[in-house]
């Protein structure tokens, strides 16, 4: 089967809902929402410095995963991008799960369409399917297990060796795990358009300006910038690494810039250098994340919309992969 993966056009900041009075105190009016709707605010650390600091946990799709498994509140407001809101949504089905702009998409998940997938699929089926937790409801509930980068070499050890599996949708991670786990997997050709902007050129001119600088990178980069990072991992452990990796001052960071915030805030004074994606831009943001602001944050929890839904018999199907991935932790 030949694969026509659709080209998505990268989103337009859009207004907000309505204009806000410039003088409110948005921190203030958001933590008095939270208390009157019993809301929990959930950040992954691609949003901006301050959804981060506002909100009631910080963290990577698995971490936001569990926390959105184990919360209590009756409503989670999730500053992150649709599959993350999906995937509470269908951990929490009778709560309310909303999200500050619900055009914060992925082009990972927009770039394997489910019915799409399940036509190719029909050539593996004796295959285990994979699926990287950046992926629509949809696609879950075609899936076996769900994956993170922090936990995608687990999962893939969790499956018997002679097992044959299939990984969608991230080709630069499936290879990565690849060569991790010694495994041969049938690999979706999807790509992040962030972390598909580093290349190796760039990051030598970067090395040469700060030849004491580690570089770290995320595995969804392409293999020419694994080969030269001095340490791969997942959000998360990239955070760590600079945190707890105190006998270097300088790192030079391949993945999202947001993560910058809590290197810094966690460890003052390390010096994080964005890595120059190959558009010529500065430095290398999330469109889709930076849709969301603290205008749309207010609303969301005022008026309890945009409300995140996934229909009853994608959810009851897509629970399943995503329990056993939050059973291996």
């Amino acid at each position: 089967m030949s694969l026509s993966i659709p080209k998505m056009p990268l989103p337009s900041p859009i207004p907000d809902r309505e204009i806000i009075d410039p003088t409110l105190d948005l921190e203030a009016e958001i933590e008095r929402l939270k208390k009157e709707r019993n809301a929990i605010v959930l950040a992954h650390y691609y949003q901006d410095g301050e959804m981060q600091d506002i909100a009631d946990y910080v963290g990577d799709s698995l971490g936001l995963s569990q926390q959105a498994k184990a919360t209590d509140a009756d409503v989670i407001a999730f500053c992150g991008v649709h599959f993350m809101a999906e995937t509470a949504k269908i951990l929490n089905m009778e709560k309310t799960v909303v999200m500050p702009d619900s055009d914060a998409g992925c082009s990972l998940a927009d770039r394997c369409p489910p019915d799409v997938f399940a036509e190719w699929l029909e050539q593996y089926p004796d295959h285990v399917v994979v699926s990287y937790i950046n992926t629509s409801a949809s696609i879950k509930a075609l899936s076996d297990i769900i994956c993170t980068s922090t936990n995608a070499v687990r999962v893939v050890e969790s499956i018997p060796a002679d097992q044959k599996i299939v990984f969608c949708p991230d080709r630069h991670l499936g290879r990565w795990v690849m060569k991790q786990t010694g495994r041969d997997m049938v690999v979706w050709p999807g790509f992040c358009v962030v972390h598909e902007q580093f290349t190796a050129r760039k990051l030598i001119k970067l090395k040469r300006e700060y030849p004491n600088a580690e570089l770290v990178a995320h595995p969804e980069c392409e293999q020419s910038v694994l080969d030269m990072a001095d340490f791969i991992g997942s959000t998360t452990q990239l955070i760590n690494h600079v945190v707890n990796t105190t006998d270097v001052e300088e790192f030079i960071v391949a993945t999202e810039m947001g993560v910058m915030h809590q290197m810094r805030k966690r460890r003052p004074g390390v010096k994080v250098i964005g890595a120059e994606p190959a558009s010529g831009c500065e430095c290398a943001v999330c469109p889709y994340m930076r849709l969301n602001t603290m205008e749309k944050l207010y609303l969301a929890l005022r008026d309890l919309k945009p409300e995140i839904t996934v229909p009853k018999e994608i959810a009851e199907r897509a629970i399943a992969p995503v329990e056993r991935m939050l059973a291996l932790g």
